[in-house]
């Protein structure tokens, strides 16, 4: 197609990761909030076994137990750096996508060994998690795909 001067541009939400532009695919942003709530809701869990282990219930006879206020640090510190990623996500950098795929695995190993505590929370956070590493890994293919054209 010729064009008489002006360039045609893509002015969507494609990433720009290339040329270190602050736009990201809609699927990254997607990511990056998800994690964002994620993180924020993994921070409260956190707290919350910190501040008050009585408010967690332990079924009995489980597979594994562990203690409550170690267990709300590494929720705390996990949600903290779920959050950071998040918000990296937003500058459409490569290296908070592939952080953000680790860090929402790691969440999801966490939350599965949270199931004897809060098994209504780890899951939704499971769930979560898993939206974000299908939402980065889509967004990586459409990254791709932008520019490529």
């Amino acid at each position: 197609m010729a064009t008489t001067g002006m360039h045609q541009h893509d002015t969507g939400n494609r990433s720009e990761s290339h040329g270190g532009g602050i736009w990201v695919s809609s699927w990254t942003a997607f990511a990056a909030v998800m994690m964002i709530f994620g993180g924020a809701m993994a921070i409260f869990q956190g707290i919350a076994a910190i501040v008050k282990t009585d408010v967690f219930v332990v079924t009995r006879n489980y597979a594994y137990t562990f203690d409550m206020t170690g267990w709300g640090w590494i929720h705390l510190v996990l949600g903290v750096l779920v959050v950071l990623a998040g918000v990296a996500l937003f500058r459409g950098a490569m290296w908070a996508r592939v952080t953000g795929i680790v860090l929402a695995g790691l969440s999801m190993i966490a939350n599965f060994l949270w199931l004897p505590y809060y098994p209504v929370w780890a899951i939704v956070l499971i769930a979560v998690d898993a939206f974000v590493i299908w939402a980065l890994c889509i967004g990586a293919r459409d990254t791709r795909d932008a520019r490529t054209q």
